[in-house]
């Protein structure tokens, strides 16, 4: 799949994500239901840290299907003084 952008007269550009290779010149809007035009705009192709690309993938996997949570996490239990050095430290 990939995403195509266009651009209605009335409402602004949107997204169609369609197979490659077959999206058309032109393409009912979503909102008003008039005809947009194809918009060609150049790719996202920049270099970016695994760590970046890895949050990208993970945020377009949760938009198209969110995790369900049917309670609260547990609280995490926090070491009272990590280092022993901030337990000679003057309590307020």
């Amino acid at each position: 799949m990939a995403t195509y952008e266009y651009l209605c007269s009335r409402c602004g550009p949107f997204d169609v994500k369609l197979e490659i290779g077959t999206a058309p010149r032109s393409y009912g809007c979503p909102a008003c239901a008039g005809t947009a035009r194809r918009v060609y705009s150049s790719p996202g192709l920049s270099l970016t840290s695994k760590a970046v690309t890895a949050l990208h993938i993970q945020e377009e996997q949760a938009r198209e299907a969110p995790a369900v949570v049917s309670q609260v996490p547990p609280r995490r239990r926090v070491p009272r003084h990590p280092h022993p050095a901030l337990s000679r430290l003057p309590r307020l």
